[in-house]
């Protein structure tokens, strides 16, 4: 007997970060039909010229992490930002201060089954994940 594969469940993200290197991540995991989303914070040291790419980084360790926590083994991601994505699919070559970020995440990603990671639409999430880090650091 055969085991069927489970389908790959697709995860939208966005995410945001603050100047003192506080981020969120929140993820909408599309499993089965039911839709729930996840809000991850995560942390980075502060990259003067890589802030935004080192934000991705973390935000897809927080998610990837969370899928394999849930048990989600096939995964398809999908990130509003069409370069890192083709960075990260292509395994390019990385910024010296980008290495340990690169490494953590192919490591998140291969605790994993199967992954995919596709460019798309998550605006509604990168507008919530904007709103959260602006709120903290008015606080």
């Amino acid at each position: 007997m055969q085991k069927s594969e489970q389908p790959a469940s697709e995860v939208a993200i966005g995410y945001a970060v603050g100047p003192a290197g506080g981020g969120v991540a929140y993820a909408s995991l599309d499993r089965a039909g039911a839709r729930d989303v996840l809000r991850l914070p995560f942390r980075i040291r502060q990259i003067a010229a890589g802030t935004e790419r080192a934000a991705g980084y973390a935000a897809l360790v927080a998610v990837a992490r969370a899928m394999h926590r849930l048990g989600v083994r096939r995964v398809r991601f999908v990130l509003p930002d069409e370069e890192f994505v083709r960075e990260v699919a292509s395994r390019s070559e990385v910024p010296d201060n980008l290495v340990l970020p690169y490494v953590r995440l192919r490591c998140a990603l291969n605790a994993l089954g199967a992954f995919e990671i596709a460019a798309g639409p998550a605006d509604d999430l990168i507008q919530r994940a904007r709103a959260e880090v602006a709120l903290n650091q008015a606080a």
